[in-house]
């Protein structure tokens, strides 16, 4: 143990602010940065952002702290949003006049007294500008600026129906992995995804060119993935600008699979965000994008079923009736030919019948007249009179014969087409009949659910109760 005297921490903090205080007493400096991980709380009306300095060249930070801003000085940021119409935000490059002091408890303060107006873009912006500016020039043969957008080979491939199989570019320790994954994998619909993990690190400029090298070694593989899935957890906004450099920028544009990206910054968008087919906010964002595009799928196949099946009922109804309708038809129709032709056969009777009767009488009547001329001429004419009269009934028996024929072939002609159409014909050609209360439906205005019927078919009667009435509002189709 140290024989040297101890003191409290709330004394040498006191110290350390007595010290400050004599250095930065009553001084203010007008200071040149950028704005990185801003906050505003509106009920307060509290601002609370980080000051970086970047080296002009490699682009690393040189020095960073942070500030904050309220009273006056939120006052002064509210007349310089007003004034350049920029919003106080992340990756403007301001210039800020700024106190120094000291607090026991919350420690170094920084703190925004006034802004200049004049500084309205931010070296950072002015360095992704210039990113994309290159990129639209050096790669115009797979990405254009079109309006606020960026057209490129990636975000204009087609995703798959289903996304199944999944490569995805991560930190292997990142939290935001373990959510994605996590998501995915508890999924409430039950749902399968084939993960294949390609770790690499996903911080720093100076790293950008090892995800580049994570996506030659998928293109490499020629595993037919469905996407490719670039994450990376929460962190500051100079954390993110690995995903701003031009050579990630442009692997990304001209990547022959859908690149999804979960980065997790929610106040801005990067370069990569903006080259790939389909930005989202977080890496759990991202899963939940993959598993609503799966579902959406699984809708419109659960929709074009229901539709089906509405559709096949509404079809099978249609022609049930229509079958109804011409059963009835041909019934009634039978029996109208089956009277028509019974009185027809009956007045075709009565003619044979009466023109026998007639050509009998006149027949005897010329039979008598020989009778009575045979007294007076020759026996043969007698004859040949008798003759005639032989050839006559002969011919009125054949013809008699004929015509009796011809109608029974009518009237067998009719038996079959009846026995062809009967019910019992029809259901052996699959059809059937439905009974309500002993009679045959030809429609379904007295149905409602739970209304009892019985379904007759060719081999069997089924006792049937209705669960749901459908309303056809058209024809339907001949399928």
């Amino acid at each position: 143990m140290t024989d040297s005297p101890s003191i409290k921490l709330s004394v040498l903090t006191g110290k350390i602010q007595q010290a400050l205080q004599q250095v930065f007493a009553e001084q203010t400096y007008w200071v040149v940065a950028d704005i990185t991980n801003h906050s505003y709380y509106q009920q307060k009306g509290y601002h609370y952002f980080d000051l970086v300095e970047k080296e002009e060249h490699a682009g690393g930070i040189v020095a960073k702290v942070s500030a904050v801003a309220w009273g006056n000085g939120a006052i002064r940021i509210k007349e310089f949003e007003i004034v350049t119409g920029q919003q106080f935000k992340n990756d403007i490059h301001v210039l800020v006049k700024v106190s120094v002091g000291y607090h026991q408890v919350h420690g170094l303060q920084i703190t925004l007294l006034d802004i200049d107006t004049s500084f309205t873009v931010g070296l950072l912006e002015q360095q992704k500008q210039q990113t994309l500016l290159r990129l639209t020039t050096e790669c115009a043969d797979f990405i254009r600026k079109s309006g606020d957008r960026y057209i490129t080979r990636n975000n204009q491939l087609p995703l798959p129906a289903v996304i199944q199989r999944l490569a995805v570019v991560t930190s292997g320790n990142s939290a935001g992995y373990q959510d994605f994954r996590h998501t995915l994998e508890h999924n409430h619909f039950g749902y399968t995804f084939k993960i294949d993990n390609y770790f690499t690190v996903v911080q720093g400029e100076t790293k950008a060119e090892l995800v580049q090298q994570r996506l030659i070694d998928i293109y490499q593989r020629q595993v037919p993935y469905d996407a490719v899935v670039i994450i990376r957890g929460g962190g500051a906004q100079t954390d993110f600008l690995i995903f701003d450099t031009f050579i990630l920028g442009r692997a990304v544009a001209k990547f022959p699979i859908p690149v999804i990206t979960g980065i997790g910054h929610q106040k801005n968008e990067t370069i990569t965000d903006m080259m790939a087919h389909t930005a989202t906010k977080t890496p759990t964002k991202a899963a939940e994008l993959i598993i609503a595009h799966n579902r959406l799928f699984e809708e419109a196949v659960i929709n074009m079923q229901q539709n089906i099946v509405i559709r096949s009922q509404q079809l099978f109804s249609g022609h049930f009736q229509a079958l109804s309708y011409l059963n009835s038809a041909i019934i009634n129709q039978s029996r109208t030919l089956l009277a028509n032709h019974k009185e027809a056969l009956h007045a075709r009777n009565n003619v044979v019948l009466h023109t026998s009767k007639s050509i009998l009488l006149n027949r005897h009547r010329e039979l008598m007249t020989v009778s009575n001329a045979v007294l007076s001429k020759p026996r043969i004419m007698v004859s040949n009179r008798l003759n005639d009269l032989d050839n006559m009934i002969g011919r009125f028996r054949s013809f008699s014969r004929l015509f009796i024929q011809s109608k029974r072939g009518q009237v067998a002609h009719y038996d079959s087409l009846f026995k062809l159409m009967s019910p019992a014909s029809i259901l052996k050609r699959g059809f059937a009949i439905v009974y309500q209360d002993g009679h045959i439906l030809p429609d379904a205005s007295t149905l409602q659910p739970g209304s009892h019927i019985r379904v007759v078919l060719q081999d069997a009667s089924l006792e049937a109760t209705i669960t749901e009435k459908n309303i056809l509002h058209e024809p339907g189709t001949d399928i």
